[in-house]
């Protein structure tokens, strides 16, 4: 065999290893987490703890779902924890002054005109993602307490509180929404046009503009969709703990990107599963829960955590040169 034949070969199973890794690295790591911390303590493989993992997490899920079209499509949504807030504030508004159910469904509806105005703001003003949302966020940050006053929106309605408590045996309806909403995403990345408009923006929009697809539109849709998953985490929260507060959801922007990277999705665009994105959402919670169970210091699961997206930005970065 010829240096040059060696070299192709070496270079074609290094791509697949890439390939590999950035595809179920994530399953992996969930995986080896579950084994080490089910051998470290007796009470993290328990039934109620692993619940309390799901439905703890599924707001946060349902937001780095959506939040894989958007960095798909090449973009980044900072102004998702303000849009939770919102739509938390309004359902708690809407519950005590007009009815429990009109609370509830109009908090995705709000997060989708947010993510609307986000995506008409993106296309209208030819500016970058980061720097809109990290505007819009500010002022739909600042909506969010004038709808409250400042004051906090406490709800103690059962017609209220159902969706965010309620179970179907052991299953929370927050998990069987979640499960719903991901496969949902799934079918429409992989099988819709609008999808595949998503994908071939996110890879080159260039080229995607030259094929004739209307690219401002494909960033509305997807920025619309990222704003109501908002929206609907938000109804979930506000419901499970009775409360609407302009302080909602902060921090929540963050986690949600880290785990879409974490789960594999290119940073780049053109790439990306929701699967992944969800599955690195309980990868972190599954971090967390195991610090809190061994009552280890906090420091070490920053840090521990810090590695594990510092690694997979790598993977993302080595999979795109190659």
């Amino acid at each position: 065999m010829t240096t040059s034949a060696r070299g192709t070969e070496q270079g074609i199973s290094v791509a697949a290893a890439l390939r590999f890794l950035q595809t179920y690295a994530v399953a992996v790591m969930i995986l080896v987490l579950m084994v080490l911390l089910s051998l470290s303590s007796n009470s993290f493989l328990t039934v109620q703890n692993l619940i309390n993992i799901l439905n703890q997490n599924t707001p946060l899920a349902i937001m780095a779902a959506a939040m894989t079209l958007v960095i798909i499509c090449g973009g980044f949504d900072l102004s998702v924890a303000a849009i939770f807030a919102v739509a938390s504030v309004t359902a708690a508004w809407l519950a005590l002054n007009v009815h429990p159910y009109a609370g509830l469904m109009a908090a995705p509806l709000v997060g989708m005109l947010l993510g609307f105005v986000n995506g008409l703001t993106i296309t209208t003003l030819n500016i970058h993602s980061f720097l809109a949302t990290l505007a819009t966020g500010l002022v739909y940050r600042g909506i969010a307490i004038l709808i409250t006053g400042g004051t906090l929106l406490p709800v103690r309605l059962d017609d209220f509180t159902w969706l965010g408590r309620g179970r179907i045996g052991v299953v929370f309806y927050a998990v069987i929404v979640l499960v719903v909403f991901a496969v949902a995403l799934t079918i429409l990345l992989n099988r819709s046009t609008i999808g595949r408009k998503i994908l071939a923006v996110g890879g080159n929009e260039e080229a995607a503009i030259l094929s004739g697809i209307r690219t401002k539109r494909v960033k509305i849709v997807a920025f619309s969709i990222n704003g109501f998953a908002a929206g609907l985490a938000a109804a979930i929260a506000t419901s499970r703990i009775s409360l609407g507060q302009a302080t909602a959801g902060t921090g929540m922007e963050l986690e949600a990107i880290a785990a879409v990277i974490i789960g594999g999705t290119s940073i780049y665009g053109g790439q990306g599963a929701v699967w992944r994105s969800v599955a690195g959402v309980f990868m972190l919670a599954l971090i967390n829960n195991g610090f809190n169970i061994l009552n280890a210091d906090p420091f070490y699961k920053d840090l521990t955590t810090g590695l594990i997206i510092v690694a997979a930005v790598g993977i993302s970065a080595a999979g795109r040169r190659r």
